[in-house]
Formats: structure tokens, sequence, C-alpha cells
């Protein structure tokens, strides 16, 4: 019995170092690869296959995971740098450089640091598109700018594997000098729509000023117009009812004169108007100096009826 004692040592050892070793080996060789990386395998050395997302198997000993590679999409800051514009003004620009790993393989070995040669090239390529662009320009058209960036680190960058989803400048800063000179401009043409606004202001002030006066004038005139038409028509509607009560009286009168009745009335009536004409001449006067033919009324009346009748018989001829 004391002689199997060592030998179930052995064997428990055996087996025991015999378990260790396949759990090292399926630790080394089953790897589980997260959602949007990639590893890279290397067997002895060499490049030997691209491990995706999920379950992978690798062979002990004999392949190894070279580089890791992530699939999202990446921020990387761009450094400030100083960029001379085409009208010699010196700037500090920095931005923001957004990108994503294409292919695994060529961010591995198309490239050492993939992420600081694309830094490296959106500073040279900022630098030559900015000293495309004036000053003002660069301010203005920073979409054009950022687009431009892209496009060309886009094309320099396709060996290594990356695409350069879009570049942002964060902040331009032109030197001090020209701070002061673009606000000293900024608040000259600030000023200038403040005149050109206020003197608009005046000139329709005094367009509406000059409207309202003629309008004014106009409507007066027209006021006044009207007023002497209708004063016109007024006076001539009182003259022609006048005249045709006159008329419609003479009437009246004639076709009653025309009659016996009226013959006598009218005898009458010029008898009383001869009496009131003496009594008048007898109240301006002290003395009134008669012809005896003169003194009755009816010889009075009778010239005057003659004057009538000679009157009429001029009309009827």
């Amino acid at each position: 019995m004391e002689d199997l004692e060592p030998a179930l040592d052995i064997a428990f050892n055996f087996w025991v170092g015999l378990a260790i070793l396949l759990v090292i080996l399926i630790k080394t060789a089953v790897r589980f690869v997260p959602q949007n990386m990639a590893y890279i395998i290397e067997r002895f050395g060499k490049y030997n296959k691209t491990m995706e997302a999920g379950l992978n198997v690798l062979v002990p000993f004999i392949d190894r995971v070279a580089y890791q590679r992530s699939l999202k999409e990446q921020a990387i800051d761009v450094p400030s740098q100083s960029a001379i514009t085409k009208d010699n003004i010196s700037l500090v620009v920095d931005g923001v450089l957004y990108m994503k790993v294409l292919d695994p393989y060529k961010a591995s070995y198309g490239v050492d640091d993939y992420a600081y040669a694309v830094t490296q090239l959106a500073q040279t390529t900022m630098r030559s598109e900015i000293g495309k662009m004036d000053l003002d320009k660069s301010f203005e058209e920073r979409e054009s700018l950022n687009a431009n960036i892209v496009a060309a680190i886009n094309e320099a960058a396709s060996p290594w594997g990356v695409q350069v989803m879009r570049y942002e400048i964060k902040d331009i800063e032109p030197p001090r000098s020209v701070l002061e000179a673009m606000e000293r401009q900024m608040k000259a043409e600030r000023d200038k729509r403040a005149m050109i606004l206020e003197s608009e202001g005046q000139r329709q002030s005094a367009i509406n000023v000059a409207e309202g006066d003629k309008q004014s004038k106009v409507l007066s005139a027209e006021a006044d117009k009207a007023e002497q038409i209708l004063r016109a028509q007024g006076e001539a509607a009182a003259i022609l009812a006048v005249a045709e009560a006159k008329a419609q009286a003479l009437k009246i009168v004639g076709d009653i004169a025309n009659t016996t009745e009226g013959q006598r009335a009218i005898q009458l009536e010029l008898a009383g108007n001869a009496i009131e004409a003496k009594k008048a001449i007898a109240k301006e006067s002290s003395v009134v100096l008669l012809s005896d033919n003169q003194t009755q009324a009816a010889h009075m009346v009778a010239e005057a009826m003659t004057i009538i009748n000679t009157l009429n018989k001029s009309e009827r001829d």
C-alpha cells in the first residue's frame, strides 16, 4: 500500500497539471472580440487574419493579437497652429477631426500611428487651404474651408485605411491689431447704416408731410369749388324762382286787367296812388299848386286809363 502512494501522487499531479494546461490553452485559444472592434492576428510574426466581433479561435503559442483597432468614429483634437492668409495676415487656427477606421489591416500596417498621421496631415492641409484665402474669406467661408480640408485629407489618407468624416474649425484668432481694425471697421459700418436709416427716415417723413400738405390743399380747393358751385346754383335757382314768381304775378295781373272788374280795380288803385302822391307832396311843402283840371281824381284816372289802353293796343299790334 505504501508503494502505491508515490504513484498516486504522481498521477494526481499529472492530471492537475494537464487540467491547468488545458485551461491555459483554452484561454489562449478562445477570444471574444467586442462589437465595433477588429483584432489583427499574426502567425510567426506575419499577418494571418483579421478577427471580427464575436467568438474567434487562435492557435496557442503560434498566433497572437498584434493590433486592436476600434471601428467607431473617433474625435481627434487638432492643436492650434499658425497660418498665413493670402493677404499676409497671420492667424492662429485650431479644430477637431472626426475619423473612422475602414480597413484595420491598412490602419495597422500602412502607417505607424494613423491618428498622429491624420492630425499632421490636417494641420498641413489647413495651412495650405488658408493660404489660398483672404482674411475676410477665411471667416465667411468656413464650410467651404472645412470641405476642402476633408477632401484633401481623404485623398492622402486612403492608403492608411481611414476616412475623415468631417473637419470643424473651432476658432480662428487673428492678431490683436487686426482685431482692433476689424472692430473699427464694424463700428464704422454700423454708424454708416445708422446714418442711412436716419436719413431715409427724415426723407420719408418729409415726403409724407409734403403729400399731406398736397392732399390738404387739393381737398380744400375741391371743397371751395364745390361750395362756389353750390352757391352759384343756389343763386341761379333763387333768381329763377323770383323771375318765375314775378312772371306768374304779372300774368295773373294781366289776366285780371283784361276783365271789366280788373279795369275798375286798376282805376281805383290809380286813383288811390294819385291821392297818396298828393298827400306826400303836401307833407314835404306847405304850398301845393294844382291846375284846375288836375284837382279832380276822375281826370287823373282817365289819363291813366288812356295810357294803359294805349299800351295794350301797342302790345296787340
